[in-house]
């Protein structure tokens, strides 16, 4: 198996809970500078997306998740490579606890990755969609780029929403998973597993 691996505080222990049977693995694709690092430290050679081509399973968390399988991502900003993961795989597995389970996506702010040239003028946009674009100061993304934070969306309709923010010049990605959302959720509570999907 091609495994992606995500990023975040419900995959740190996902990869903690992989040990030793990564060496059963064909090959192991990381989605940030962070989850690299942790994976390599428990021993993991972690591949390159283009030398495996696409992936069997992905495997990451969510800032917030419904029924429908949509999320937002994000919040680690590693929102870009996490996207490219997921498209690449044939199944996307999300974990998450219940607490990111939601009828409606939105309480949690958007995340958008932007070239730095184009923050302020993606911000004016934002502003005009109906959202409150707060810059993520002083973080940068593996790729080099900025986050802008958008609170007070109401995204009744992602898959719309996906698609008119990627139209916004200077935006790399949102952090609307809705195109590609989840094959499947495991929402974690305090006894149990919930399978949605």
């Amino acid at each position: 198996m091609r495994l992606g691996v995500g990023t975040g505080s419900t995959v740190d222990f996902f990869v903690d809970a992989l040990g030793d049977r990564a060496k059963h693995l064909d090959a192991v694709v990381s989605s940030s500078n962070a989850t690299t690092a942790q994976l390599q430290n428990i021993g993991v050679r972690v591949s390159e997306l283009n030398a495996v081509g696409d992936l069997d399973l992905y495997i990451d968390g969510a800032d917030e998740a419904t029924h429908h399988l949509h999320l937002i991502k994000g919040g680690g900003g590693a929102l870009t490579r996490e996207k490219i993961l997921a498209g690449a795989a044939a199944r996307f597995i999300c974990i998450a606890d219940d607490s990111k389970l939601v009828n409606m996506l939105g309480a949690f702010p958007l995340p958008i990755e932007v070239i730095p040239l184009g923050r302020s003028y993606v911000a004016r946009q934002l502003v005009k969609a109906g959202g409150q674009p707060i810059w993520r100061e002083g973080f940068i993304t593996d790729n080099g780029n900025e986050i802008l934070d958008v609170h007070n969306l109401t995204i009744l309709n992602p898959v719309d929403l996906e698609d008119k923010l990627n139209q916004i010049p200077g935006i790399v990605t949102v952090g609307l998973f809705a195109h590609r959302g989840a094959d499947m959720l495991l929402i974690g509570g305090d006894d149990d597993v919930v399978v949605v999907g």
